[in-house]
């Protein structure tokens, strides 16, 4: 069998071996080192095939951190199905966990509040930008104002007798 897979290999050039497919439905491939008809030696490849193949639809996730792993041979063998379900199950486990946590933990700090513990966190009303001449200022005033590389004069009025 592996000298006819050597000839086709020889005859035909690169042939890749369909290894799994995700729940996504991307595909993954493995290419094995080989010989091309010429004797130059091509080094094994692995590599997936999206499911969507347009770049502009791909987003960070849409390969598992298994399959990416094994792309990046950061793993040896590709990863099984019952792995993947597995997985998923443990991090949906951590998923339902930080949840409860997190209510956990906003009920024990209003908890806290009613109880006069801890005291609330002020809130601050923000009128314009800091690098704005009048940051903060509800009119205009009669003092120079300087912020950053700006120089704005007051306007100079006498003072009362």
């Amino acid at each position: 069998m592996s000298r006819f897979v050597s000839l086709l290999r020889r005859t035909f050039g690169v042939v890749k071996e369909h290894v799994g497919t995700d729940p996504f439905g991307n595909k993954y491939y493995y290419i094995p080192e080989q010989k091309t008809w010429s004797g130059r030696v091509v080094r094994a490849r692995r590599f997936v095939e999206a499911a969507s193949p347009s770049e502009f639809q791909y987003m960070e996730g849409n390969i598992p951190t298994e399959w990416d792993a094994w792309i990046r041979h950061r793993r040896k063998d590709p990863p099984t199905i019952e792995e993947l379900l597995k997985n998923e199950r443990y991090r949906e486990q951590i998923k339902s966990k930080a949840l409860e946590f997190e209510e956990r933990d906003l009920a024990l700090q209003a908890k806290e509040y009613e109880e006069g513990l801890v005291a609330r966190p002020s809130q601050t009303q923000i009128k314009g930008h800091a690098s704005a001449t009048q940051y903060g200022q509800p009119q205009i005033s009669e003092d120079p104002v300087s912020t950053a590389n700006t120089f704005e004069p007051g306007s100079w009025v006498p003072p009362k007798k």
